[in-house]
């Protein structure tokens, strides 16, 4: 039997071939991946650096200065430090529990940022349950403060992981109530949907002002899911030393850092896309159409915008929940619960029934 070389060499070739347009398919999965969790690492880095600087001011006193030029490298620094540390595990806690907990953390929340439009077509998943996928995942992350708790064998630990999933359990209801209102105003629960029902009517579209009670349920309950001031009771250190993060040390203890961050970057986010328009400024009759056709004609500039128009508002709330946590006192946890579930909770149902009623008698 005769082999043709040549035939051989083509059949390599096409091999070869078929292996790189795999490879490169690959890639191409991956590239919006990494470049959201290098955009979201950069973008807790940056919400470290603010909240000390804010603080700094707040309190008359000088923030990082000395990592980098005005101290925006301290973050960084603190991370690099916690990334070396030695993890100690507790002798008679359960090392399994004690060293998931802290990844269910983070992993549940990062899940969530797969759902947020950054900017006009930037999306890494565009769900018709996007919103209502964000509340189911972020339901995850007070398991592994539990989890971390129950794993710590130490009672102050066990405490602030209780404190954690009651708080989650009493918040998450008018959280998710608000979201509901929102989805049938925009007759979608797509994110990239809500935020398009609002850009029809440019800034007076915004669900800012046809749901002002449920933006400022939202803005509560969101600061309660995030554990931030004055809803930090899981960790309080006047009572528990540090609540479920007692008994950590290292990068495990700085997980639970980073999750926080994250949690209150994605909170952001939300606040962003659902009551503020997302991407969208347009103002009704001067600038609308000029960023539409901007968006048409120069695709990448429209992208560029509408990615920094996202920022500015998730930072400007993050200005307000940084401020709030250096302002007000802690509650107590029976005033935390009797809020969320004696004030909260039949307001937002309420407003729920009054949009409910609005869209029947409007059809």
């Amino acid at each position: 039997m005769i082999i043709d070389t040549s035939q051989v060499q083509d059949i390599n070739s096409f091999s070869r071939l078929e292996f790189l347009k795999e490879v490169y398919g690959i890639l191409w999965v991956l590239v919006p991946i990494l470049t959201t969790v290098l955009g979201i690492t950069i973008g807790v880095l940056v919400i470290v650096w603010l909240e000390r600087e804010i603080s700094a001011g707040i309190q008359q006193r000088i923030g990082p200065e000395y990592a980098g030029p005005l101290g925006v490298l301290q973050a960084l620094a603190d991370g690099t430090k916690l990334l070396f540390k030695e993890n100690l595990l507790p002798s008679r806690g359960d090392t399994r529990l004690f060293s998931i907990g802290p990844s269910i953390a983070v992993i549940s929340i990062l899940l969530s940022y797969s759902v947020i439009p950054f900017g006009y077509r930037l999306v890494l998943a565009d769900l018709h349950i996007g919103v209502f996928l964000w509340i189911a995942i972020s339901s995850v992350a007070p398991i592994g403060l539990l989890m971390s708790g129950y794993g710590s064998n130490n009672k102050y630990s066990f405490l602030g992981g209780l404190r954690a999933a009651a708080q989650s359990i009493s918040y998450e209801i008018p959280l998710t109530l608000c979201v509901l209102s929102i989805s049938l105003l925009s007759n979608s629960s797509s994110t990239v949907d809500i935020v398009e029902a609002q850009s029809k009517y440019g800034f007076w579209g915004w669900n800012l002002w046809r749901q002002p009670i449920g933006f400022v349920i939202f803005l509560i309950s969101s600061l309660a899911e995030c554990e931030r001031l004055p809803f930090d009771l899981p960790e309080a250190e006047e009572e528990l030393v540090a609540g479920y993060q007692t008994e950590y040390s290292g990068i495990k203890f700085g997980l639970f850092y980073v999750a926080s961050y994250l949690n209150l970057l994605v909170s952001s986010l939300f606040v962003t896309v659902l009551y503020l328009g997302g991407w969208d400024i347009s103002i009704p009759y001067i600038f609308g159409y000029e960023l539409f056709e901007i968006n048409k004609a120069y695709e990448v500039f429209g992208m560029t915008i509408s990615i920094f128009i996202t920022l500015a508002k998730t930072y400007l709330f993050l200005f307000i929940s940084i401020a709030t946590r250096w302002t007000l006192p802690r509650l107590r946890i029976d005033q935390l619960l009797n809020l969320g579930w004696k004030f909260l909770l039949p307001i937002s149902l309420g407003n729920l029934l009054l949009t409910t009623s609005f869209q029947l008698f409007s059809l």
